[in-house]
C-alpha cells in the first residue's frame, strides 16, 4: 500500500508545507495530492513541489472539470509530467454547484458526460493525436457557424513525457463511480468509510470493472484521513469534526449536498440531518461537536500499532492501494509518515 499526502486550497504558508513534503518524502511519502477549490490553484504549487522533490507522484486532487477546457487539462498535465519527469497524476472531479457556478460562473450541468469527453480527449492529445472531437459538451475545432470559422485541427506541439498520464476522479454516485471503475486509472472518495464501502459503491464498482479495459490495469483507490500512531490519542479524532461539518452541513443547501447524502448513506441519517440544520443555522461549533463518533473513527486513523494494523487491513479489504493520510499529534510527522510506512509494509 503506497502512502499519499493531501495539501488543501488554504494551507496557507506554502514553502513550510514544501519543506515538510521533502522531509515527508525521506521518510517514505510516495504521493501528494494538491486541492485547488477556490483557493490559490493546484497546478503552481504541484510545480514548485516538483522543483523540491525527486521521487513522490503529484497529483492534482482536484481540478474541477468545468474550469479549464479539455485541451488545457491535456496541456497542464503534460506541462506538470515534463517538469517533475514523468510523476504527474491529474486528478479531476466536478466540484459542486457552489463553487463551479458562484466562482467559476459555469452551469454545473452534464458531470458524467462531460468527465468522459475529458477524458477521452486528454488521453488522445497525449498520443500527439490531431484533435476532431464532437460530443455533447465539447466539439474541437468549433464549427464555423459558432466562431469565426477559422479553427483547425491541431495537435500538442512537442512530444509528452508520457503517452499515458494516469487520470484519477473523484466521485461518489453510484453512476459517476461506475464510470470511473470502466475509464480512470485511479478513484478518489471523499471520506471513505473501509467497512461500509462495499455496501455504498460495490456493485457500481464491479459493473464499472466488467467493463474495464484491461490495458487500464487494476483500478487504484486512494482513501485516508487523519492519522496519529500511539497510545491514548483518541482525542485527536476530534481534529476532524470541524472539516466533516463543513461538508455534511455546508457544501450545499438541504436537499443537494453530496456529503450530507454520503452521510446518510452511511447509516447516520439523524445526525446528518441535525449537522445540516445546525451548520446552515450558523451554529458551526455545535454542527462539529454533533458528527457522531463512529463516523469520526470509521474515517479516521489515530490509534497504537495493533489498532492501525486492523485499520490498514480493513483499507486492504476493501482495496484501497494509497493510504492518503494527514499526521496529527505530538510527534513529528514525518516519523508518523515512516512509522504508518512500516506498518503498511509489515501488515
Amino acid at each position: 500500500m503506497l502512502l499519499g499526502h493531501h495539501i488543501t486550497s488554504d494551507s496557507g504558508h506554502f514553502r513550510e508545507f514544501a519543506d515538510r513534503i521533502a522531509a515527508y518524502e525521506q521518510a517514505g511519502l510516495d504521493a501528494v495530492w494538491v486541492s485547488e477549490a477556490y483557493g490559490i490553484d493546484a497546478v503552481s504549487r504541484l510545480g514548485y513541489l516538483a522543483a523540491r522533490t525527486e521521487r513522490v507522484l503529484l497529483g492534482s486532487g482536484i481540478l474541477p472539470i468545468y474550469s479549464r477546457t479539455p485541451a488545457l487539462l491535456a496541456q497542464t498535465a503534460a506541462g506538470l509530467d515534463y517538469v517533475s519527469n514523468g510523476r504527474a497524476i491529474l486528478g479531476l472531479g466536478a466540484s459542486g454547484p457552489q463553487v463551479i457556478e458562484g466562482w467559476h460562473g459555469v452551469r454545473y450541468d452534464k458531470q458524467l458526460g462531460r468527465t468522459r469527453e475529458i477524458v477521452d480527449v486528454c488521453r488522445r492529445i497525449w498520443r500527439r493525436e490531431v484533435i476532431q472531437h464532437q460530443g455533447a459538451s465539447y466539439t474541437m475545432p468549433l464549427p464555423p457557424e459558432q466562431g469565426t470559422g477559422l479553427g483547425k485541427p491541431l495537435k500538442i506541439i512537442g512530444q509528452p513525457v508520457r503517452s499515458r498520464i494516469p487520470i484519477y476522479l473523484a466521485t461518489l454516485g453510484p453512476k459517476a463511480v461506475e464510470m470511473t471503475a470502466e475509464i480512470a486509472e485511479g478513484w478518489m472518495p471523499i471520506f471513505f468509510w473501509p467497512e461500509r464501502a462495499d455496501g455504498l459503491w460495490g456493485e457500481a464498482l464491479r459493473r464499472g470493472l466488467a467493463k474495464r479495459d484491461p490495458e487500464l490495469g487494476s483500478l487504484e483507490i486512494v482513501a485516508g484521513g487523519l492519522a496519529a500512531v500511539g497510545e491514548r490519542l483518541e482525542h485527536l479524532r476530534d481534529q476532524e469534526r470541524p472539516h466533516l461539518a463543513l461538508y455534511i452541513g455546508g457544501m450545499g443547501a438541504r436537499g443537494a449536498n453530496f456529503y450530507n447524502d454520503l452521510a446518510r448513506d452511511y447509516g447516520c441519517p439523524d445526525e446528518a440531518r441535525l449537522i445540516q440544520d445546525l451548520y446552515l443555522d450558523g451554529k458551526k461549533a455545535e454542527a462539529a461537536a454533533a458528527v457522531p463518533e463512529p463516523l469520526l473513527e470509521g474515517t479516521t486513523l489515530i490509534g497504537p500499532d495493533s489498532y492501525i494494523r486492523d485499520r490498514l487491513a480493513a483499507y486492504k479489504a476493501a482495496g484501497v492501494t494509497m493510504l492518503n493520510v494527514t499526521p496529527v499529534g505530538p510527534d513529528d510527522p514525518a516519523r508518523t509518515i515512516a512509522h504508518l510506512k512500516e506498518l503498511a509494509a509489515t501488515s
